[in-house]
């Protein structure tokens, strides 16, 4: 059996990178996969003509870091979907500089994208998951919320927001059988980091023990796991996904 089977997804941000990787293997697993995208209705129609074959999936261009948006949103899959079982916060952006030369809106859109949404997403989905009694919410931080980076403090500080964000909420939601957990990607090759020069990115590898940068497939799996149910007795936890770099 598929280890998402009959379960409904939510999966913000999902036309690239780490959410397409994410969408790609819950359907897989047997998820109905409903995501969002900010602005390319092409990639987004792409997926979905992609993956209808596997599984029922539905595209909907909604702004995460918009309070009503995220409610509407949510409501719209309840309608089509029936339900949602499984919450991954993945929308973020970047927006590096040093603190010297960082603007406040620098800091402000970080925190909206990658904080914010978190947020608005989660207060939408709670109500018809306490209704379930059940749930999973997968919040996507970053190794730099944990360590820190330089020209990053804004991303840091967002990042390291979901992690205290994801503690409080499996706090509040445990006894109503709702998960809440955090997932720290370490450097993983995507469209991002395929603009850097071949030296930049061996010399990542070279720092990490497993060698090699990580792929979405090794966070979309360990997103399937904490979205099934063989994770049931976890909650409250940031899950490295990094090859080893942070370890202690």
């Amino acid at each position: 059996m598929k280890l998402l089977e009959g379960k409904v997804a939510l999966i913000t941000g999902a036309t690239r990178g780490i959410g397409k990787g994410i969408a790609q293997v819950f359907a897989e697993q047997g998820a109905k996969v409903a995501f969002t995208y900010a602005g390319s209705v092409d990639k987004a129609k792409e997926l979905e003509a992609t993956l209808r074959s596997v599984t029922q999936i539905k595209g909907y261009q909604s702004d995460a870091s918009d309070y009503d948006a995220a409610q509407k949103l949510v409501d719209e899959v309840i309608a089509e979907f029936g339900r949602i079982d499984i919450l991954v916060n993945n929308a973020g952006i970047t927006k590096d500089n040093l603190l010297l030369r960082m603007s406040k809106d620098d800091w402000d859109s970080i925190i909206r994208v990658n904080l914010d949404s978190v947020f608005n997403l989660t207060k939408a989905v709670i109500k018809p998951m306490m209704k379930a009694r059940s749930g999973s919410i997968i919040n996507m931080s970053s190794v730099v919320g944990l360590k820190g980076n330089a020209g990053q403090a804004n991303y840091a500080a967002s990042k390291a927001g979901v992690i205290g964000f994801t503690k409080s909420v499996a706090l509040e939601l445990g006894s109503r059988h709702i998960r809440c957990n955090a997932i720290t990607p370490g450097f993983i090759e995507t469209e991002m980091t395929a603009v850097l020069d071949e030296k930049t990115v061996q010399e990542w590898r070279d720092g990490i023990p497993l060698k090699r940068g990580g792929t979405p497939a090794d966070i979309a799996n360990a997103c399937v796991f904490l979205g099934s149910d063989m994770s049931t007795y976890i909650t409250g936890q940031t899950l490295n996904v990094d090859g080893g770099m942070l370890m202690p």
